[in-house]
């Protein structure tokens, strides 16, 4: 089996046991973002399985909306994520 080289960790342990890997990752050309896509990638930023810059230009993000999407994670969790949720969990 060939494993593609890659630059960083390969894999992480997130708090709740379970691993993330590169393969758990979004594929480059998302183009809809659903809320478990959002937390993947902001997972593998935070835990360090990818730098941000990397994902912002992976995934051809903005510095605000991505950090926005940590925002809601770290204030209200995963189902702040969620398109029908934006007025419930994000001030004006």
């Amino acid at each position: 089996m060939y494993l593609r080289k890659i630059e960083g960790r390969r894999t992480v342990t997130l708090p709740d046991g379970s691993t993330l890997t590169r393969a758990d990752l979004p594929a480059p050309d998302t183009r809809r973002w659903v809320a478990s896509r959002k937390l993947a990638v902001v997972r593998g930023v935070v835990y360090g399985l990818m730098s941000q810059a990397e994902a912002l230009e992976t995934y051809q993000l903005s510095e605000e909306e991505f950090l926005e999407w940590v925002r809601a994670v770290s204030r209200h969790g995963e189902e702040a994520l969620k398109a029908t949720a934006l007025k419930t969990y994000r001030q004006p």
